[in-house]
């Protein structure tokens, strides 16, 4: 299997852990191919956009999709009213 190097935060290390820790994912590598699939699958449904292709038309982008980079806003925002 390839190997890919990726950052994330300590938020998300600490979120993969945990899954792990409980027995909800055998390892860390098991939850983030689940995470990768429901994103794949999110993008084949249309939930979300192409970032860049939108940012290149934003006036004729599908409203009801939602490009990676507003969800990933929205996990801040919600981050930061807990923190």
């Amino acid at each position: 299997m390839p190997m890919v190097t990726v950052s994330i935060s300590p938020l998300q290390a600490a979120g993969i852990r945990a899954a792990v820790d409980t027995g909800t994912y055998a390892s860390s590598s098991e939850v983030v191919r689940e995470a990768l699939r429901m994103w794949d699958a999110a993008r084949k449904r249309g939930d979300i956009c192409d970032a860049p292709q939108a940012a290149k038309d934003l006036q004729t982008a599908v409203k009801s999709s939602r490009c990676v980079a507003d969800m990933f806003a929205d996990y801040e925002a919600e981050r930061r009213r807990h923190n």
